[in-house]
C-alpha cells in the first residue's frame, strides 16, 4: 500500500476554539433524542458558553445535567427564549415538532440549531424558510453523520483539494441498531417522519456535499417493514436515488437490521466515486479488525492509501457555526443546504415504493 505521508493527503490542522468564555453564550431545550448531547459538546469544544437547559422531564435534565454540570436549570421555555445574551438555541426535540421549537426561538431573535431531521412534512419547510428568510437568522441542522464524523470530515477536505477529480457519484449506507428502550414517538411515523426522512436525512446531506450540488431530484425511493410486524409505523429499510443539477448521482440505503454482534450501532460507510479516483470511508469500524472508527480509503492515479481520521482532523462545523452566528456568514453550511437536504428527505419518504408493509 503506497504511503500516506505526503502532503496532499494530511488532514487540515484540528480547528481551536473560535471564542472565550461568555463570548457565545447558547442554551440546550428539549432533550428528546441522544444527538443534543453530541450537538452541545461540539458548541462547548469551539468555546461556546452553555448557560440554560429545559425539558419537562426532570430526569433528562438531570441526565444532561451530570454531563454539563456548571448549566443552569430553565424553569420554562420562556426563560431561556427571554435571556437577551442567549445567541443560539440547540434543540433536539421530537422530529415531527422541532420545526415548531425552530420557529419560536427564531421569533425570539435567536439562532437555532437543530438536530436531524430538522422538519418531517413541506408545510414545515415552507415555514422554516420564510420565517429565516425575513428574519436573516440560522435554522442550522446538525446532520452528524458528515459534520461530527472525523472521516468525513477528511474525505471533504481531499475532495475539495481535488483528490480524486470531479465527484459523479456518491453511496451511502447507514444501517442501525434498533435496540431496546425507544420512546413511544419513534414508532410513530407522523412523529418521526419516516426512515428516509429521519436517518436518510444524514445520506442526502452527504450526496450534496461531497459532489459540490444545489439541488437535485429524487429519482427512487422505496421503504418497507421487513422485520416489525409488532411496530406497523416503523420503517426498517429504506432505499433512494437521486440526479443531482451537476450530474452526479447518489443512492443510499439505510435500516435498523445491525446485528448484535457487531461491535458499534452500525457499519456506516460511504463511498465517493470521481474521475480520478475514489474514496471508501468506515466510519465506526472496519469489520474483522482493532482498526476502530476513522478509516478512509482512497485510490487515485498514483496508488493505493489508507488514512487514519481519528484524533487527527477535529470538528471545524462547529466553530465555524460560532462565527458564522456572530458574523451572520455562512461557512459551516449555507441555509439554501440544509434545506435542500430536508426537502430531499421528505420527498423520498412521501414517494417511496411500499416494498413490504
Amino acid at each position: 500500500m503506497t504511503s500516506t505521508s505526503g502532503a496532499q493527503y494530511a488532514p487540515e490542522p484540528v480547528p481551536a476554539p473560535v471564542v472565550g468564555p461568555g463570548d457565545f453564550v447558547f442554551a440546550a431545550m428539549h432533550l428528546d433524542h441522544g444527538h443534543i448531547y453530541g450537538m452541545s459538546e461540539g458548541l462547548v469544544s469551539a468555546g461556546a458558553t452553555l448557560r440554560w437547559v429545559y425539558d419537562p422531564d426532570p430526569a433528562k435534565v438531570d441526565a444532561f445535567r451530570a454531563k454539563f454540570p456548571g448549566v443552569r436549570v430553565a424553569r420554562s421555555e420562556q426563560e431561556v427564549l427571554d435571556d437577551p445574551e442567549v445567541r443560539l438555541v440547540a434543540g433536539a426535540a421530537v422530529t415531527s415538532e422541532r420545526c415548531a421549537l425552530g420557529l419560536r426561538v427564531i421569533e425570539a431573535g435567536k439562532d437555532y440549531f437543530t438536530d436531524k431531521a430538522p422538519l418531517t412534512t413541506l408545510e414545515q419547510l415552507e415555514a422554516a424558510r420564510e420565517a429565516t428568510a425575513r428574519t436573516g437568522l440560522k435554522y442550522a441542522v446538525y446532520y452528524s453523520e458528515r459534520i461530527h464524523v472525523e472521516a468525513a470530515v477528511l474525505a471533504g477536505q481531499l475532495v475539495d483539494r481535488g483528490a480524486i477529480g470531479r465527484v459523479v457519484q456518491v453511496m451511502g449506507m447507514g444501517p442501525h441498531r434498533l435496540g431496546t428502550g425507544r420512546p413511544d414517538w419513534f414508532f410513530e411515523k407522523e412523529r418521526y417522519g419516516g426512515i428516509l426522512c429521519d436517518i436518510g436525512s444524514h445520506n442526502f446531506e452527504q450526496m450534496l456535499h461531497f459532489a459540490g450540488a444545489e439541488d437535485a431530484e429524487v429519482a427512487y425511493s422505496a421503504i418497507a417493514n421487513y422485520h416489525h410486524p409488532q411496530h406497523p409505523g416503523l420503517d426498517d429499510f429504506g432505499e433512494a436515488s437521486i440526479v443531482m443539477d451537476n450530474g452526479a448521482s447518489g443512492y443510499c440505503r439505510v435500516d435498523w437490521f445491525t446485528p448484535d454482534g457487531l461491535r458499534t450501532w452500525g457499519d456506516g460507510r460511504t463511498f465517493i466515486l470521481g474521475t480520478d479516483g475514489y474514496i471508501e470511508l468506515r466510519k465506526y469500524i472496519n469489520v474483522g479488525t482493532d482498526d476502530g472508527p476513522g478509516n478512509v480509503f482512497l485510490v487515485d492515479q498514483h496508488g493505493e492509501h489508507r488514512l487514519q481520521a481519528q484524533g487527527t482532523v477535529g470538528f471545524p462545523y462547529f466553530g465555524q457555526l460560532i462565527l458564522d452566528c456572530l458574523e451572520r456568514t455562512e461557512h459551516a453550511m449555507t441555509q439554501a443546504h440544509a434545506f435542500k437536504a430536508a426537502e430531499l428527505s421528505v420527498r423520498a419518504q412521501l414517494g417511496a415504493r411500499v416494498l413490504a408493509p
